[in-house]
């Protein structure tokens, strides 16, 4: 099992770049593939990137690729969501997850979640 923090949400202008940061706790993060989820006011969560076990591979939603980067780093059983070029349509709850599942890559099979972090841009 795995418990997930995020941490570095907050009021940004259309733009602007910030860094999410999730940190786990646990022995066996390394083994877990993750991702960032988000969800905004009155809509359904979507996913947003997924990075496997190793980081030697990542997936985006198309509505963040080339703007988003997500990356992990094992040995602080943490993992990041580099944001630039903000919009204000990113505003919303982004959580972090962890997958033990196949599907992970297209944001399925996510069993622990994190309480999540608000992300603000304002136009």
């Amino acid at each position: 099992q795995v418990q997930l923090v995020e941490s570095g949400g907050g009021l940004v202008q259309a733009g602007d770049s910030l860094r999410l940061s999730c940190a786990a706790s646990g022995h066996t993060f390394s083994s877990y593939a993750m991702g960032w989820f988000r969800q905004a006011p009155g809509k359904e969560r979507e996913f947003v990137a997924a990075i496997s076990w190793s980081g030697g591979s990542t997936y985006y939603a198309d509505s963040v690729k080339g703007r988003f980067t997500i990356s992990r780093d094992n040995a602080k059983k943490s993992v990041y969501l580099q944001m630039n070029s903000l919009k204000p349509e990113d505003t919303a709850v982004y959580y972090c997850a962890a997958s033990s599942g196949r599907f992970y890559y297209i944001g399925r099979d996510f069993h622990y979640w994190g309480q999540g972090t608000q992300v603000t841009v304002s136009s």
